[in-house]
């Protein structure tokens, strides 16, 4: 009996210090299992190891959660994670779940879920230190003392309307007059953001101000929350993260030990639809069936052309998609962008090409085979470079998501203007490769 409560003591202690590793391992068991996991430890771990497991799963295993642990574990979440996994859920069981919890906590989870995935208003905290314009620098460093559950850094000011008038920092508050009202020592001039706005917005203010906070106001300037530069950096990473995954046909809520069929399951559409253009690139070489079995060096050849024309592309593609990810570039931007990568695709065919033209003259003793792959891999790899920067800032324009998509649709592109340029060019100057 004293080792069995040693050894809950030891798991109490790795769930609560070691959540995340945890979180990971758990992910590879069915959700029972997991749950089963939940009811042997504290409400707060786990809510902790709720939080770190990816959100289907997550959801998952509070749909089948039975009420009274929802009651206990539940209310530790933060409501933008619990606004995030209920969404997951069908309509009923989320109207079960708010039912059984206090009643202010699943309020603020409604409030939240009034808000797009992507929007400021999901990661925005409506915990805030405000005070009234009114009021002295001493009331309000009194008010801080009293107040501050946390590290405050920002004091928001109000007026009698509740709308937002000032900031001043607590740290400015410590060097004014103590009698002096706020109204007259704080900061007028500072940025808002909406609830509706995308978080790139956000990123881009935080870039510019270096803040620990920016006020999200509605549109009569009444201050709802602050976004915090630690959740902008968390939302950064997730968004790198997912940018990462969906780019090859991953889906961004998979872990490295997320369960195998979730895992089929996601993948497998992305490799079905990439099936797909493999056909269209292999129904572009058996147009030149004719042209390949008469001179078989092609087919050797063949994969180093549309290699390079692919690898240009995805440089292209990388340095665009960071561009409109970082706001450094705008889709208005296009011509000049695209010019850019044209050219520098251009001054890279005509350096790989004259060493691919060296290889295959050593090789094949044929100077036609050596301008045919020559001009093709020139001509392929400038295309590829332009389809790398067009196609994110179109997907861009048109209100996709450019690291979704694009991938798929340029190695489309690629694959067949690598093919092409080089059969098609193979076939009209034929008889330079019979000499």
């Amino acid at each position: 009996m004293k080792v069995r409560g040693r050894g809950h003591l030891l798991n109490e202690a790795f769930f609560q210090n070691h959540h995340e590793e945890a979180a990971r391992i758990l992910e590879g068991y069915p959700v029972e299992d997991i749950l089963r996991v939940l009811q042997g430890t504290s409400p707060k771990n786990g809510a902790n190891l709720l939080a770190c497991i990816t959100p289907p799963v997550a959801a998952d295993t509070l749909a089948i959660m039975p009420t009274d642990l929802l009651k206990q574990v539940v209310p530790h979440l933060s409501p933008s994670l619990a606004a995030s996994l209920f969404q997951r859920l069908d309509d009923d069981l989320q109207r079960a779940i708010l039912f059984r919890v206090p009643e202010r906590y699943a309020q603020e989870i409604r409030s939240y879920m009034t808000y797009p995935e992507e929007s400021v208003g999901r990661i925005m905290d409506p915990k805030f230190f405000v005070l009234q314009e009114e009021s002295t620098v001493r009331e309000a460093m009194v008010q801080v003392r009293i107040r501050a559950q946390k590290d405050v850094h920002d004091v928001y000011v109000i007026d009698r309307n509740q709308k937002l008038v000032g900031r001043i920092s607590v740290r400015d508050l410590l060097l004014v007059d103590p009698e002096e009202k706020l109204q007259s020592v704080m900061v007028q001039d500072l940025p808002t953001i909406h609830p509706l706005e995308s978080r790139e917005e956000i990123v881009e203010l935080f870039g510019e101000r270096h803040f620990f906070t920016i006020p999200v106001v509605d549109l009569d300037e009444r201050l709802l929350g602050v976004v915090r530069n630690e959740a902008i950096i968390k939302a950064s990473q997730e968004d790198a993260s997912a940018d990462l995954l969906t780019m090859v046909g991953a889906n961004k809520d998979e872990r490295a030990l997320s369960p195998v069929w979730f895992s089929v399951r996601k993948r497998l559409p992305w490799l079905q639809l990439n099936l797909l253009t493999a056909f269209l690139a292999a129904f572009v070489v058996g147009m030149f069936e004719g042209t390949i079995a008469k001179f078989t060096a092609l087919a050797v050849l063949l994969p180093i052309v549309a290699g390079q024309s692919g690898n240009t592309g995805a440089q292209s593609l990388a340095v665009v998609i960071r561009g409109l990810a970082l706001r450094d570039i705008r889709p208005s931007q296009w011509l000049r962008v695209s010019g850019k990568e044209v050219y520098v695709a251009f001054l890279n065919g005509l350096a790989v090409s004259a060493t691919a033209c060296l290889a295959v003259g050593l090789w094949s003793r044929s100077l036609g085979l050596v301008f045919i792959i020559g001009l093709s891999m020139i001509i392929s790899m400038v295309i590829a470079g332009l389809s790398g920067a067009i196609i994110p800032i179109a997907l861009k324009a048109l209100k996709q998501d450019p690291a979704q998509s694009s991938s798929i649709v340029l190695t489309t592109v690629t694959d067949i203007v690598g093919f092409f340029s080089f059969l098609g060019l193979a076939t009209l100057l034929s008889s330079l490769l019979e000499t």
